[in-house]
């Protein structure tokens, strides 16, 4: 008997389990071997089907196995294409970067220098911060509370999470960490709009403070809206702060966008939203159309590095970005970032419902398709601001009962207590009202499990 005919779940995730890595992470929550795909939905071996509102933590835009990505594969293969060139051009990557620097804005697409890296997002990050260092001759970094851009040594530094920093010794140094604007955890203890002014005014000042104990900054990194950090979207004022008082003072602005990127959030790039420019932007996830591939696009002032200062065996993915230029072009020209933003109201607004007749969601926030609930424990002692205690447990049963009835959802944010919502962006209106069924009921479920 092959593999295929004697699987199932379980034994699968066994034999998952005796041989891979303890630092395996989505089966520990999500124990599920998947045989086929298709849009929003994954088929397991025993053959349940599930919603998949995970979709790769962001990475398929346009579901699984789309059409327009699979004949772009397919063409590629058929045409006799290079699958791997290094950073040789070829026309299937001067198209590609056609079209993205045609989803730009205008003034900095005429501008904008781009650098291939390595396959994952995080790779594009450490090129980001080479780049800047090497352009400005500092070295410091300022990043944000929550924030997270990746695994890697390098990234890590720059991340909030303190987890996966505990034991790894020699991280990066000059690594400065600023608070985010969070309404609902908000660092200063303040509600409403009073926390971003507070965390304006403090950076700035910061900045200009001659005692600060920071040196001058080569960059600095942020996500417009945070997603490992509990889809928690910046005021779109506090983003136009952010420019301002960096580009008054020359420092490089580094927009992480490997997860809000390519429509997600209502618009093309998440920084649209605020309507400014950054000096550097990171892509990755859906912009290979499933497949790996991240780049670095920057002002061409920042261009000083030299021949080899950022290499890569798999820059070149040749079927990575045949399959990102189809994803591109789909999404531009069928609306999907507008599509994004209604889908995402919808399912604001329906988890806004249940959050009045549920008092352990205590707050709803995102911005398109990247939205978050989290769960708190109303039985607790209350912060300055009005917020409750972080209720993990209950987060992961809800998580649980979503997986039992056959919906994939992922858990976020501080202590794992944000329910996570990252559908592909060709959700349907029909699929969000079915999705939001089956988490109003794993809800209630989570709650009476845990009387």
């Amino acid at each position: 008997m092959t593999i295929k005919e004697q699987a199932t779940n379980r034994s699968l995730l066994d034999q998952q389990e005796r041989r891979e890595s303890n630092a395996r992470s989505y089966p520990r929550r999500i124990p599920i071997a998947i045989e086929e795909a298709e849009g929003i939905f994954v088929t397991d071996v025993d053959g349940k089907r599930y919603y998949d509102c995970l979709a790769g933590a962001g990475t398929l835009a346009l579901g699984h196995n789309h059409p327009v990505v699979i004949e772009a594969m397919e063409t590629v293969i058929r045409d006799k294409r290079p699958l791997h060139t290094l950073d040789i051009t070829t026309p299937v990557k001067e198209e590609f970067v056609n079209e993205i620097y045609s989803n730009l804005p205008v003034g900095f697409a005429e501008r904008a220098k781009i650098q291939f890296c390595g396959p994952t997002g995080g790779d594009a990050i450490e090129a980001a911060m080479k780049l800047a260092k090497t352009a400005t001759g500092n070295r410091s970094i300022l990043s944000f509370q929550g924030g997270y851009h990746g695994a890697t040594h390098g990234t890590m530094a720059i991340s909030g999470n303190l987890g996966p920093k505990q034991k790894v010794q020699g991280l990066m140094p000059d690594v400065h960490f600023l608070p985010y604007p969070y309404a609902y955890r908000c660092p200063f203890g303040m509600s409403g709009d009073e926390g971003h002014y507070i965390s304006s005014h403090y950076i700035e000042n910061l900045l200009d403070d001659p005692e600060s104990g920071i040196l001058p900054p080569a960059a600095m990194i942020l996500e417009v809206v945070q997603g490992e950090g509990g889809s928690i979207p910046a005021p779109i004022e506090w983003l136009q702060e952010m420019r301002r008082i960096t580009k008054e003072r020359g420092i490089p602005l580094i927009v992480d966008e490997i997860q809000t990127g390519i429509g997600r959030t209502g618009k093309f790039f998440a920084f649209e939203h605020a309507g400014i420019v950054p000096d550097m932007i990171v892509l990755s996830k859906a912009i290979g159309g499933s497949l790996p591939l991240s780049v670095v696009i920057y002002d061409k002032d920042l261009d000083q590095w030299g021949a080899g200062a950022h290499i890569g065996t798999f820059r070149g993915n040749q079927m990575a970005m045949a399959a990102g230029t189809a994803t591109l072009k789909y999404v531009k020209e069928n609306e999907l970032p507008e599509h994004a933003e209604r889908m995402g109201d919808i399912i604001q607004s329906s988890l806004k419902i249940l959050q009045q007749t549920t008092i352990e969601i205590g707050d709803v926030r995102g911005r398109g398709l990247m939205i978050g609930a989290e769960i708190i424990d109303p039985n607790k002692s209350q912060a300055r601001n009005g917020s409750y205690p972080a209720n993990p447990e209950l987060a992961s049963r809800i998580q649980k009962e979503c997986f039992n009835r056959g919906l994939i959802l992922e858990v976020g944010g501080r202590h794992g207590s944000v329910v996570r919502f990252l559908p592909p962006l060709i959700i349907t209106r029909e699929q969000v009202n079915e999705v939001m069924v089956i988490f109003k009921d794993a809800v209630q479920a989570a709650l009476l499990k845990g009387e």
